[in-house]
Order: structure tokens, then C-alpha cells, then sequence
């Protein structure tokens, strides 16, 4: 079976709605806070509710649907995702919002990778790395569009406006998916053995969890670039719009570079050299303030080698253990958020001890450790015979 031409657009569409969704309350902290009347530190843990909850319910979710058809896990796992941000724009204090993040997590921790599954379950072998790419693209352009759209609307219309967006472009996509999806669609699925296995494999967990490490520091300083701009630039929605732009931007030019530094210079080095740049990048936002060219020109660079690590190091965890691809691949999007909670949870401490301009630092801080940590793992990976993909 192959997939029809709207299946692939259909699927990325799904995953824009789920990083809009997702990550949207990063660009609106300021008139959430105010609006519930929590400081931005304590806003900030709305965002590691959302990804301790991911990280925990994904794996095990997934595992747990296995047996049912494709197209009623897809549509139940996003029609899910929509009611909770519903529930999201309707909170009317910090527990209720909590509780419907962990909803919406759970969700999108269902969505994102069966989404994954269907496209590469349905495509030749010769058109499954293009076929995620494409679905997965809609990740990378909520970061371009969805975030600084969520941005604005939540300064011009309020926090609440935001996530309604949300809803109502979840609801086309529910139906079109239902559409769109072969019925009875089922594949070989994870079972929670498998992921019991894998998870007891130490050295290919230490490589699946650099993910956590090397995302922590971009968290760190990413969760609360608002209220830092807003404290350190005097930057409103405007400003705050325009550097969630760039930022995404370099995120979509991070995922090309990344690819091609991978083939050239293998996953090994490539990640390294991202993380050395990161702990060079993160600390100059501590300088803040500075002339708004140099805002953007470092904000630009910072996302650019921050999102070029995935193509890497999804080449490297399957190198490491290829007879387990599929439960690495999950195991590494549960990491991802993983990172961002505690990354999250680090610089809402920061910012309760030293302020938003400790912010930069402490995630160079936390780079350098994701310099070790590669270091470690590779040289783990060659003892044990596993040198990776290209690996020098």
C-alpha cells in the first residue's frame, strides 16, 4: 500500500497543530503569568508539566494502542490534543492549567509518533527518509509561524485568544485526517517488553539521553527568551514576534545544515562541534542588553546549531543499536521533552537566584556538560565495538 498524495501534507499538518500547540505558551508567558497572576518563574513549570508528562505517557501510550487501527489513533490522539487546549483556554487557576497540559501531552505523546509510523509504514523504502522529513516538517514550521503567531494573539487578544487558535485548527485537521488515513491501517508495534529491553541497554541509553542533555541547555535559556527580552531590551510583541521568527527560521535552516554536516563529517563529530558552539553561543545572551542586529544575529546562530543536532543524532542512536531503531527513535522523542522539562525547571531556579540574565550562562553551562557527555558516550560506543555511522 502507498500513501495517497494528501496523506503526507494531511500528517504534517497534525504536527503543526501539535507544536503550536505544544510550545506556544513559550512565547506568552508574560500575559499568562499576568493574567493568573503567577511570576514568569512559576509559568514556566506549565511548560515542564507538558513535557515531564510527554516524556512518561509517549512510550507507554503508544505500546498500549498498538493493537488499534492507525486512523483511530491518530484521530482520537489529536481530537484529545484539542479538547485539553480547550480546557487550557478556559483554566481558571495554575492547577487546572496544569492538569490540562498533562492532557494535551498526552495527546500529542500519541500523535507525533504514529504519524512517524504511517508515513514510513506506508511509503517505498527509497521515499521514507523524505516522507518523515515532510511530516515532521510541520514541527519545525510551527516553530516558524505557530509560535510568533501564538505570540501575538496572546499579546493582542490574551493568553486564552492563543490556545483557542489552537482548537480551531485542530478541528479541520481531525476530519481530514479521519479522511485521508486508511481504515484498518495497523503495523508491528512496540510492545512494553521491547521498551523494558531497551531501556535496561545502558550504553545505548547514555547515547539516546544526550538528546536530554544537549536540549536542557537550549531550554534553559528558550522557555523564558520572553520575559528576558522584555527585561533586558524592553522588547513588547512586536519584538518579541519578530525574534521567535528568526528563530525559527534558524531552526528550519538548522534541520538542512544539520543533514549535511552528518554526511560530511559524520554524527559523532557533528554533534560535538554543535555542542562546543552552543557553550560558545548561549552566555553572549547574558550580555544582554545590546544593539537589536546583534539580538537577532545571535539569536539566529543560536537556533540554527541548537535544532541541527536531530538528523545526527537519530543517525547515531539507530547506528548504535539498529536492531531496535524504532523503540531508540521513540525512546529519543520521550528524551527530547525530558530536556525541555528540566531545562524549564533550571531556569525557572535561575531566575529565582540570579535573575533572566544568569539565564545564557547556565545553559552554556549545561552545553559544556553535553560536551562531555558525547565524549563519554563515544568513547563507551568504541569499546564496545558500536563506533557509529562515519564516526572518525
Amino acid at each position: 500500500m502507498t500513501p495517497n498524495r494528501t496523506l503526507i501534507p494531511v500528517l504534517s499538518a497534525a504536527n503543526f497543530v501539535i507544536g503550536m500547540g505544544a510550545f506556544v505558551l513559550i512565547g506568552m508567558l508574560t500575559p499568562l503569568g499576568e493574567g493568573l497572576g503567577i511570576t514568569p518563574a512559576r509559568t514556566g513549570w506549565i511548560m515542564t508539566t507538558y513535557a515531564l508528562a510527554y516524556a512518561v505517557l509517549s512510550p507507554l501510550l503508544v505500546s498500549l494502542t498498538g493493537q488499534i487501527g492507525r486512523r483511530r489513533v491518530l484521530a482520537f490522539a489529536l481530537s484529545t490534543f484539542a479538547a485539553a487546549n480547550l480546557l487550557s483556554a478556559l483554566a481558571i487557576n495554575e492547577v487546572m492549567l496544569h492538569g490540562a497540559r498533562i492532557l494535551a501531552a498526552a495527546g500529542a505523546g500519541v500523535m507525533t509518533p504514529v504519524t512517524a509510523a504511517v508515513a514510513a509504514g506506508l511509503s517505498a523504502e527509497e521515499e521514507r527518509g523524505k516522507a518523515l522529513a515532510a511530516v515532521f516538517f510541520g514541527l519545525t514550521l510551527a516553530q516558524v509561524l505557530g509560535v510568533p503567531v501564538g505570540s501575538w494573539i496572546a499579546y493582542t487578544f490574551g493568553w486564552r485568544a492563543a490556545f483557542g487558535v489552537v482548537v480551531m485548527l485542530a478541528i479541520p485537521v481531525i476530519i481530514m485526517v479521519w479522511r485521508v488515513v486508511p481504515a484498518g491501517l495497523a503495523f508491528q508495534v512496540v510492545t512494553l517488553r521491547d521498551l523494558g529491553r531497551t531501556l535496561g541497554e545502558a550504553r545505548t541509553m547514555l547515547a539516546v539521553m544526550f538528546t536530554t542533555t544537549f536540549l536542557t541547555g537550549i531550554y534553559v535559556v528558550y522557555t523564558y527568551l520572553a520575559p528576558l527580552l522584555e527585561d533586558t531590551m524592553g522588547y513588547g510583541r512586536d519584538g518579541i514576534t519578530m525574534v521567535l521568527i528568526v528563530f525559527g527560521l534558524g531552526a528550519v535552516g538548522g534541520n538542512l545544515l544539520g543533514g549535511r554536516m552528518t554526511d560530511r563529517i559524520g554524527p559523532f563529530r557533528t554533534l560535538i562541534c554543535l555542542s562546543i558552539i552552543q557553550f560558545v553561543t548561549m552566555p553572549l545572551l547574558s550580555l544582554l542588553p545590546l544593539p537589536d542586529v546583534w539580538v537577532f544575529v545571535i539569536c539566529g546562530l543560536w537556533s540554527v546549531f541548537g535544532w541541527s543536532f536531530m538528523a545526527a543524532q537519530q543517525v547515531r542512536i539507530i547506528s548504535i543499536a539498529p536492531e531496535s531503531a524504532a523503540i531508540v527513535l521513540a525512546l529519543n522523542a520521550a528524551a527530547i521533552y525530558i530536556g525541555a522539562a528540566i531545562g524549564s525547571a533550571i531556569g525557572s531556579a535561575v531566575i529565582s537566584g540570579y535573575g533572566v540574565t544568569g539565564l545564557g550562562v547556565a545553559g552554556g553551562f549545561v552545553a559544556l556538560l553535553a560536551v562531555i557527555h558525547i565524549s563519554v558516550s563515544e568513547v563507551w560506543n568504541r569499546q564496545g565495538g558500536k563506533t557509529g555511522v562515519n564516526s572518525p
